[in-house]
C-alpha cells in the first residue's frame, strides 16, 4: 500500500511556493472559522431586538450548519469538476454577501436568510482546501500544512467573539456584522491576486497524476466502510465542540458566575488553546512510526483527556478561578487532535481511491462535521432553556468518547486494507 501511496504525492516544489500555497489556504480557512461564529457573539443583541429565546437563536445556526453540510458533499463533487480555487473564491463572495445582510436584517427572516448564505459560503471550504494542500504540498510537509491550516482555524474561532463584544459593544451589532466582510475581502484579494500559484500546481498534478487515479464509479467511496467511520467520527466530535461554542460563553456565565466579559474570555481561550495544540499535533503527526495506527491512537488519547476535563467543570465542585485553565486544556487537547484527524482522512481517501477523489471523499466526510455542529443547538438548546448548564459539560463528555471509539475503528480498517 506504501507504493501506491508514494505514486500518488505531489513532485516536489520549491519550500517557498509551499509555504506560500499554506498561508493561502490557511488564511482563507481561518476567514471560514471567523464567518462560523457571525452569529453567536452578537446573540445577546440580537436576542432582545428579535424575541428569540435560547433554542431559536441556535436555530440559526442549525440553518447556517444544514446549508453548510448538504452543500459541501455538493461542493466536493463542484471542486473535483471545476477545481478547488475558482470553488474558493466563490465561498468568500457568499461571506462577504452575508455579512452585509445581516447588518442590514430587519427581522428573523433577515437573520435566516444571512446564517443561509453564510453556510453556503462555509459548504466549499473543506474539499478545496484539503484538495489544494493534498496536490500542492510534499508528503513531509503535509503534518505541517494540516497544522496550519487548523491553527488559521482556530484563530478565526478565538478571533470572532472578541471582534464582535468589542465592535458591537461600542458601535452597535449592525457595524460589527457589516465590518465582518473585511477579512473575506483581503481573502479573496489574495487568493485573485496570487491564483496564478495555486492554478499552476493544481493543474499540473491533475495531468501528472490522473494515471495513478484507481478507475472507480464516482459514487465508489460512499461504498467504503472507512470513508462512514470518518464520516460518523466527525458526526460526535463536532457535535460536542458545536456545544462549547454556541453555549460556553453562557454556560460559565450561569454555572460558575463569571462575569459576561469573562466568560467570552474562557471561550476564546478554549478556541485560542485549540491553535497551539494543533501546531505540536502538526509535530506530533509527522513523526514517522511503526505502529499504522499511530494517528488513531493520538487521537484516543488527547480526547481521553479532553472529556477527562468536561466532566470536571461539569462537577460544579471547582472554583471559578479554574474555568478558563480547565476550558484552555480542553481546546489544547481537541487541537492536538486536528491534524493526525486530518490525516486520517487522507488515508481513507488514498487507500482505495486515490487523488481523484479527494473533493468528493474529503466533501462527503467534512459534511459531518457541519451536520455535527448543526445538532449541537438543536440538542443541546432545550438542556439550556431548562437550566441543566452541567448537563451540556456532561454531554460534550459523551459525544468525544463516542468519537474515540469511532477513531480506533478507523485506525482497524485502514490498517485491514
Amino acid at each position: 500500500m506504501s507504493a501506491e501511496l508514494s505514486s500518488l504525492n505531489p513532485p516536489p516544489q520549491p519550500i517557498a511556493r509551499e509555504v506560500e500555497v499554506i498561508g493561502l489556504v490557511g488564511y482563507a480557512h481561518g476567514t471560514s472559522h471567523f464567518f462560523h461564529l457571525l452569529l453567536p457573539p452578537l446573540f445577546p443583541w440580537l436576542m432582545p431586538e428579535f424575541g428569540l429565546s435560547f433554542t431559536q437563536a441556535g436555530l440559526l445556526m442549525t440553518v447556517f450548519f444544514v446549508v453548510s453540510g448538504s452543500g459541501q458533499a455538493v461542493g466536493g463533487f463542484a471542486v473535483d469538476r471545476f477545481g478547488a480555487l475558482r470553488v474558493l473564491q466563490g465561498g468568500m463572495l457568499c461571506f462577504i454577501l452575508a455579512a452585509l445582510l445581516l447588518a442590514v436584517a430587519t427581522g428573523p427572516a433577515g437573520l435566516v436568510a444571512a446564517a443561509a448564505l453564510a453556510g453556503l459560503g462555509n459548504s466549499i471550504f473543506h474539499p478545496a482546501d484539503f484538495t489544494l494542500l493534498n496536490r500542492r504540498v510534499s508528503p513531509h510537509m503535509l503534518g505541517h500544512a494540516f497544522s496550519t491550516h487548523g491553527l488559521m482555524g482556530y484563530l478565526g474561532w478565538a478571533a470572532a467573539p472578541l471582534f464582535h463584544t468589542f465592535l458591537a459593544g461600542h458601535f452597535g451589532w449592525r457595524v460589527s456584522a457589516a465590518a465582518a466582510a473585511i477579512p473575506a475581502g483581503l481573502a479573496l484579494l489574495a487568493l485573485t491576486l496570487r491564483r496564478a500559484q495555486l492554478h499552476e500546481g493544481q493543474l499540473t498534478d491533475t495531468a501528472t497524476h490522473a494515471a495513478a487515479a484507481p478507475a472507480v464509479s464516482t459514487f465508489a467511496f460512499m461504498r467504503e466502510p472507512t470513508v462512514w467511520l470518518c464520516f460518523v467520527f466527525f458526526l460526535f466530535i463536532t457535535t460536542a465542540f458545536g456545544a462549547l461554542q454556541n453555549y460556553g460563553q453562557a454556560v460559565f456565565h450561569a454555572l460558575y458566575g463569571l462575569p459576561l466579559t469573562a466568560a467570552a474570555g474562557a471561550l476564546s481561550g478554549y478556541l485560542a488553546a485549540g491553535a497551539g495544540g494543533t501546531l505540536l499535533g502538526g509535530f506530533l503527526s509527522s513523526r514517522e512510526s511503526g505502529d499504522r495506527q499511530q494517528h488513531e491512537r493520538q487521537i484516543a488519547w488527547v480526547l481521553t483527556f479532553a472529556a477527562l476535563l468536561a466532566l470536571v467543570l461539569a462537577s460544579g465542585k471547582v472554583g471559578a478561578g479554574w474555568v478558563i485553565p480547565l476550558a484552555v486544556g480542553i481546546g489544547f487537547c481537541v487541537g492536538i487532535a486536528g491534524p493526525s484527524r486530518d490525516l486520517m482522512v487522507r488515508h481513507a481517501a488514498t487507500s482505495r481511491f486515490g487523488q481523484a477523489a479527494y473533493g468528493r471523499v474529503y466533501g462527503f466526510v467534512y459534511s459531518g462535521l457541519d451536520i455535527g455542529l448543526a445538532a449541537a443547538p438543536l440538542l443541546l438548546g432545550p438542556l439550556m432553556d431548562a437550566g441543566r448548564f452541567s448537563a451540556v459539560l456532561v454531554a460534550v463528555a459523551m459525544l468525544q468518547g463516542v468519537a474515540i471509539l469511532t477513531a480506533l475503528s478507523v485506525g482497524r480498517q485502514v490498517e485491514s486494507a
